[in-house]
């Protein structure tokens, strides 16, 4: 188990943090800790009391516990929990309560007394809260305190439902939701306007009684709130921060959402370093950046007053240095992303030969492909290579209800005109306008109403694709099965998912692969398709010798740019193609002005690549080298 605690670390962390490979060995490591003080406790006769928390975060933990109680024999019966929080008003049987979620992962199925399960009661009368919360705080004081209490944290830093502006010594209570808090929340109840602007949750106070505290956090979307919550200076903007005032916290995190605290990001600031070629390249570029000057600027005083002494001693002089991260940086900027043919290929990043390239660009949602890398595609088909898109999914939970109608009355309309029979088609339209006005927040549409909006989005993925000037046999619409589940969770990716993927690989036989390598995608889908991507590549590589010669390049999604140290292949844009990026964008007009599903960024999905784009090319400007309108940024993925 790969481990590695505060002894080892820092003077930047201010409590004790512990980092693991995955959420997997995190979350086994967590649960066999619980299970130790259940055993520990059962031997006299106690009861173990503990601090439970939802959301994802701890789904696992959950799991190894059902796991240890039906394969080991593990029991509950001495086990009293109290969960942190609920939202108000809930109904307990409702499917976003926290009553519902403890009893589809834990509860059900193990043998805890359902009497010795306390949870936040989101169906009080408002004056009944107060001495609700009075009494929910004596019971756990009765019983000794939390024996462990174990927490997530939020983007907000909220712990449990303690929002910033949360004082240190807080009780339960009721709050209300900060923004962002609901903002997360929306996919579950269908939309941000159906989540509850308030909960009931335990205070910080009472999280600070337990005798250990435990807060996990899993992936990269965490990393820049643990980084406030464990160096960051204590403050009620950020509630987890007064965690640094408990003697028995732990953070338990995955070396994702632990990516930014100083050991790991910039960890010449904190001891001696192998100074290999990819940690060279981040630090030059991370001097250059925060002194804000060129690389070839940099000097030797720069590097010794920056923790990076070192570095300067072992490979200086610094000028050097500076020389050889210049020409790598240079040597990532290409117009040819299929490969420049006949041209020395040992300095870019893409091979000259073949010089007609065949390339499949995979698209997890039906825009992904023009809003991410519109105009290196545009630059592919071009410059004459093979080019095949494959629209992963369907997308159809990303349209709204209006605009699918709107698609309906014009069939019927178009059958009338034409003096075709339309009675169907009034009927089905009828049936749809019937249900939608009683549609509950989140509920699944009918097959119907999901196939007219995979239809919309389906016209337009066309539409994009053909503006980027392919054929529509070059165009590969895949409908993914774990997708299509007509909500917002998905069905688990199965054999067939993968057997449809190799199917078309095997079809086109690709020297180059394109897949959406966004691994912060808020709704999850990019890494999904990711994945089924590279385990179908796999596969074939058993039997298919063409797979030794594909390439695979990742992209970045509506959200976030790779850092300029991680890109590997960097295509200018020039202002005319820019332009071309955006009307290919514009095809998809159901995500134009809102979309259903935008995340935090409020600027349109145009917008936010145009913007992001921009920055791309003004980071390597910065950095000393030439200026463009705009780049695409890519990163291979290597096996």
């Amino acid at each position: 188990m790969a481990r590695l605690n505060l002894l080892e670390a820092t003077r930047f962390e201010k409590l004790q943090v512990s980092v693991f490979k995955n959420p997997k060995e995190a979350s086994l490591n967590v649960a066999h800790r619980i299970a130790n003080l259940i055993k520990t406790k059962q031997q006299t006769s106690e009861m173990a009391v503990l601090g439970l928390a939802t959301g994802a975060t701890p789904i696992a933990v959950y799991a190894e516990l059902v796991r240890m109680h039906q394969e080991e024999g593990l029991s509950f019966k001495n086990v009293i929990t109290f969960n942190l929080d609920e939202y108000y008003p809930m109904q307990p049987n409702a499917a976003q309560s926290y009553v519902s979620f403890m009893n589809e992962n834990l509860f059900d199925y193990i043998d805890i007394d359902k009497a010795n399960v306390n949870i936040p009661d989101g169906t009080l009368k408002l004056e009944d809260i107060p001495g609700f919360c009075l009494a929910y705080e004596k019971k756990i004081g009765d019983l000794g305190g939390l024996d462990i209490q174990i927490l997530g944290i939020g983007r907000t830093g909220h712990i449990g439902f303690n929002e910033p502006g949360s004082a240190p010594n807080s009780g339960t209570r009721l709050v209300t939701l900060d923004d962002l808090t609901r903002r997360d929340a929306a996919r579950d109840f269908g939309g941000k306007s159906f989540v509850p602007t308030k909960a009931i949750t335990m205070g910080i106070g009472t999280i600070f009684k337990a005798k250990e505290i435990i807060l996990m956090a899993w992936n990269r979307k965490k990393a820049s709130i643990i980084k406030k919550a464990v160096e960051g200076e204590m403050s009620s903007e950020v509630p987890a921060t007064f965690l640094q005032l408990s003697e028995n916290v732990e953070f338990i995190l995955d070396q994702d959402a632990a990516s930014l605290l100083t050991r790991f990001d910039t960890p010449w600031l904190v001891k001696d370093c192998v100074w290999d070629e990819v940690l060279t390249r981040k630090a030059v570029i991370w001097l250059a950046n925060y002194l804000r000057k060129p690389v070839l600027k940099l000097t030797e005083d720069d590097y010794n007053n920056h923790g990076m002494a070192q570095l300067a001693l072992e490979s200086g002089p610094v000028y050097n240095i500076n020389i050889h991260i210049f020409n790598k940086l240079q040597h990532t900027i290409t117009g040819w992303p299929g490969g420049k043919p006949n041209a020395d290929d040992s300095q870019r990043p893409e091979r000259a030969e073949p010089s007609k390239k065949r390339t499949v660009i995979f698209s997890p949602h039906p825009d992904d492909d023009v809003i991410s890398m519109g105009g290196t595609f545009i630059r592919l088909v071009d410059q004459q290579h093979d080019v095949h898109v494959a629209y992963q999914t369907s997308g159809n939970t990303a349209v709204w209800d209006d605009d699918a109608l709107r698609f309906v009355e014009f069939s019927v309309g178009f059958s009338e005109k034409m003096g075709l029979e339309s009675a169907d088609l009034k009927t089905l339209y009828q049936s749809m306008r019937s249900f939608m006005d009683q549609k509950l927040p989140n509920q699944i549409d009918t097959l119907e109403i999901q196939t007219v909006k995979g239809l919309v989005r389906k016209g337009e993925a066309i539409a994009g694709a053909r503006y980027c000037g392919l054929e529509d046999d070059h165009i590969h619409f895949m409908e993914l099965p774990f997708y299509e589940s007509g909500k917002n969770q998905k069905n688990p990716v199965t054999d067939l998912d993968v057997q449809l993927t190799m199917d078309l690989l095997q079809k086109v036989k690709p020297h180059q692969v394109f897949a959406a390598g966004d691994f912060e995608d808020p709704h999850g889908t990019h890494i999904v398709c990711f994945n089924i991507v590279i385990e179908a590549l796999r596969r074939l590589a058993k039997t298919e010798s063409w797979v030794a010669d594909c390439w695979v390049w990742m992209y970045r999604g509506a959200w976030k740019e790779f850092e300029t140290h991680e890109i590997e292949m960097a295509v200018p844009l020039s202002p005319q193609e820019v332009e071309r990026k955006k009307f290919a964008i514009f095809k998809h007009q159901s995500q134009k002005d809102r979309a259903v599903f935008p995340g935090d960024d409020a600027r349109e999905f145009w917008k936010r690549a145009e913007d992001r784009n921009r920055e791309t090319a003004e980071s390597y400007d910065e950095l000393g080298l030439a200026e463009y309108e705009a780049m695409e940024a890519f990163v291979r993925y290597k096996f």
